[in-house]
């Protein structure tokens, strides 16, 4: 009988991704650390421990259960693994991250970072243009568009407006 071996980085990282492909929280944290494991969304938040990040997920699925992520590429080494991915879905079902769904298609191109360690995820840093979901799903103006050249030019003014009441620095 032949021992099984430990599964690499790769295939720990790649065992988690094929829980989102497949719309299922409980494979995406199968190989979390019990204790110590973070799902860092850059534009969203951190979400610590196995039972979070797997509601975060269950969110996501019922708000868009359309989702669909595809793997573009896979970069590797013995603790960390980079996935970079595209996904498409409508926000058509329920709130997410306390947003009402708006009807609209949502589609990101994004990065998530793994780090493993002792063969279970410890953390994974996830990098996707949250203004561009912003956009897509209505919360900001499309870019480009009257609106968003008024915000635009309102935050400008501001910053101007501002600008003689603010500290000045001593210089080094």
């Amino acid at each position: 009988m032949k021992a099984e071996t430990p599964m690499g980085a790769r295939e720990v990282a790649m065992a988690s991704f094929e829980g989102a492909i497949g719309r299922d929280a409980d494979r995406i944290v199968a190989s979390a650390h019990p204790e110590d494991y973070v799902d860092d969304f850059v534009a969203i938040g951190e979400f610590r421990g196995k039972e979070a990040v797997h509601a975060f997920f269950e969110e996501l699925f019922a708000a868009m259960p359309d989702f669909d992520i595809s793997v573009e590429r896979v970069v590797a080494d013995e603790g960390a693994v980079a996935v970079k991915w595209r996904a498409e879905a409508t926000f058509s079902s329920a709130p997410f991250q306390g947003i009402q769904p708006t009807g609209k298609q949502v589609r990101l191109r994004g990065v998530d970072f793994f780090e493993i360690e002792d063969g279970l995820i410890r953390r994974n840093t996830i990098f996707y243009d949250g203004a561009s979901f912003a956009r897509q799903v209505g919360m900001l103006p499309s870019e480009g568009s009257l609106a968003d050249r008024t915000i635009l030019r309102l935050f400008n003014l501001k910053t101007l407006l501002l600008r003689p009441f603010r500290r000045r620095r001593p210089s080094a």
